[in-house]
């Protein structure tokens, strides 16, 4: 019988990557990761009044909704398998103060929202965010005092308003202010008030990232903005500081862990999945959306190849699920519809 080997076969010792590559049910059979329904959270915008659904120009497909707009979309993403909703309030300007003041009114629109949700799509899950940026009439996370964010009456006035939103009916409260001993404090106050079963999905490394930019035009918090967030947010540069931070809300009772932003951060994602084991989470924030939906709209890219892909690295680099703007089309997508 004629010797068929070839050069390859002794370069390589007989072990041909490609063989596992050859057809599509051996690419499927032997796929590592997957990206399903269960992965996504979508962050929705929603306004005061009614009927409204407003175009927001730097995220094309994405809307402000009043909160009756708000829930239609919803019975659709729910029926969709879509498990949570992350909802992000645009209040009136003449709502806004200082200290955030709005955010302890018992009813303020996130808290409306939530009840409205809660009522009408019950199944649905729905995550809250306490930082005050939303509420503050100078755009920044917590209370500016005297040109500071101060930690510790920030930290006061956020677990007070997770308290007001697990009253309301949220199932996981989302603190992404970033002040030292918020989670601990978060926790303690809902315990404090029988919220044993609302848990905590802390936004443990959010970084001073250029990313944001179109989430503040969709919230109106770009122009108010004093200054920068440098003083607390995460440096971009800093990973083992990340990874503290992370640490130190583990210990505080975490019941989750996010990354945010996400592409620019997976080796993040992997780092504090690995070292906690935690269910871990990326938000594939507004600027990563504007980007790929840009260069799409201008043929540069094939935007739903793109929008896949990028998902389903995140589960690579060990989340267990995205919060993204994409979750209604990846699931339509995923769906078959």
């Amino acid at each position: 019988m004629t010797d068929k080997t070839h050069l390859v076969d002794e370069i390589t010792g007989g072990r041909r990557m490609r063989r596992n590559r050859k057809a599509d049910w051996t690419r499927r059979l032997v796929q590592e990761n997957r990206l399903t329904v269960d992965d996504l959270i979508w962050p929705i915008f929603i306004v005061p009044g009614s009927g409204i659904v407003d175009p927001i120009k730097a995220m094309p497909g994405v809307n402000r909704m009043s909160v009756d707009k708000a829930v239609e979309a919803l019975k659709e993403a729910a029926d969709l398998g879509i498990p949570a909703v992350a909802p992000f309030p645009d209040i009136e300007m003449d709502k806004r103060d200082p200290t955030g003041s709005e955010i302890l009114s018992r009813d303020n629109l996130i808290n409306q929202f939530t009840r409205a949700v809660k009522k009408s799509v019950p199944n649905l899950g729905v995550i809250t965010d306490v930082a005050l940026d939303p509420f503050t009439s100078h755009g920044h996370d917590g209370i500016l005092r005297d040109g500071i964010i101060v930690n510790d009456e920030t930290v006061d006035q956020v677990a007070r308003a997770a308290v007001l939103q697990a009253d309301a009916g949220a199932d996981i409260i989302a603190p992404s202010e970033m002040m030292d001993g918020r989670i601990g404090a978060i926790r303690r106050a809902l315990d404090a008030a029988g919220h044993q079963d609302v848990g905590i999905m802390s936004y443990a490394t959010k970084f001073s990232s250029g990313f944001y930019g179109p989430y503040r035009e969709a919230i109106n918090t770009g122009g108010l903005l004093k200054g920068d967030k440098n003083s607390y947010y995460i440096n971009p540069a800093n990973g083992t500081e990340a990874i503290r931070d992370a640490a130190l809300d583990v210990e505080e009772g975490a019941d989750m862990l996010m990354v945010k932003p996400g592409l620019a951060y997976l080796d993040i994602c992997w780092r504090m999945k690995e070292a906690f084991g935690l269910p871990t989470f990326a938000y594939q924030v507004s600027g990563e959306y504007t980007q790929i939906k840009a260069a799409a709209m201008n043929g540069w890219i094939d935007g739903d190849r793109i929008m896949m892909e990028t998902l389903l690295c995140f589960k690579r680099a060990g989340c267990d699920g995205i919060l993204t703007y994409f979750a209604v089309e990846a699931a339509r997508k995923l769906q078959g519809r």
